[in-house]
């Protein structure tokens, strides 16, 4: 069972998503926030697995308390709904710890199914802003005090793995363009999550185009 603490500002919208989430069998909501500093302390008491995280909020926005309830490597994932589509919410969120991205008039099967996919440790972002955040702001924001050793300590198969995970790639289409098995895939995923500290694939997108792994014009 998948558990789900739901955040946001406005009471009907909490509202919305608790109904739609009581229908899945494998999902259960464990509570409920109104800002980001009460999302903060109800995921240290109810340690939720995923967190459904709006951004704007008062007392504290959601982009701090996602980074906040992921500080620790036992922490939840998060999934930010919000109504803004811009990509430097979109930047700000992943580079705080954030899962994925969806926009809050996501289809209520897509929202189950996104839970599913971040709790499975995938990234994952709505469609209308991927390739745009691919090809523009991420390619344009690589931070000048970045760290660089971690980058040098993969090798070139590692290397390459962490290029398809940021082109959108999954274990199984690595497995096919490198012609090799998902279980060699899987083993090189998680040599590359443990050597560049990313909890999951949005981590190592961010890490990714950061350091220039990959170029703005894609794969």
């Amino acid at each position: 069972m998948i558990r789900v603490l739901i955040v946001d500002d406005q009471d009907l919208v909490r509202m919305g998503f608790r109904l739609i989430l009581e229908r899945e069998p494998d999902l259960t909501v464990v509570g409920e926030a109104g800002d980001g500093a009460a999302a903060v302390s109800q995921s240290g008491r109810l340690h939720p697995d995923v967190v459904l995280m709006d951004i704007r909020m008062p007392v504290l926005d959601g982009i701090e308390a996602t980074r906040r309830v992921t500080a620790t490597s036992s922490g939840p994932k998060v999934l930010i709904l919000t109504t803004f589509d811009l990509d430097e919410l979109v930047y700000a969120g992943l580079e705080a710890g954030a899962s994925g991205f969806l926009l809050k008039d996501v289809k209520a099967e897509v929202l189950a199914e996104a839970i599913r996919t971040v709790h499975a440790g995938e990234a994952l972002l709505a469609p209308t802003v991927t390739r745009r955040l691919i090809t523009t702001f991420l390619a344009t924001h690589r931070r000048p005090d970045v760290d660089w050793s971690d980058l040098e300590s993969l090798t070139p198969r590692e290397r390459e793995v962490l290029r398809l995970i940021a082109g959108g790639l999954s274990n199984a289409e690595i497995a096919d363009e490198l012609v090799l098995s998902q279980a060699t895939v899987k083993t090189h995923v998680g040599r590359v999550f443990a050597k560049i500290g990313a909890r999951d694939r949005a981590q190592a997108v961010v890490y990714a185009y950061e350091r220039g792994v990959v170029s703005s014009t894609g794969r």
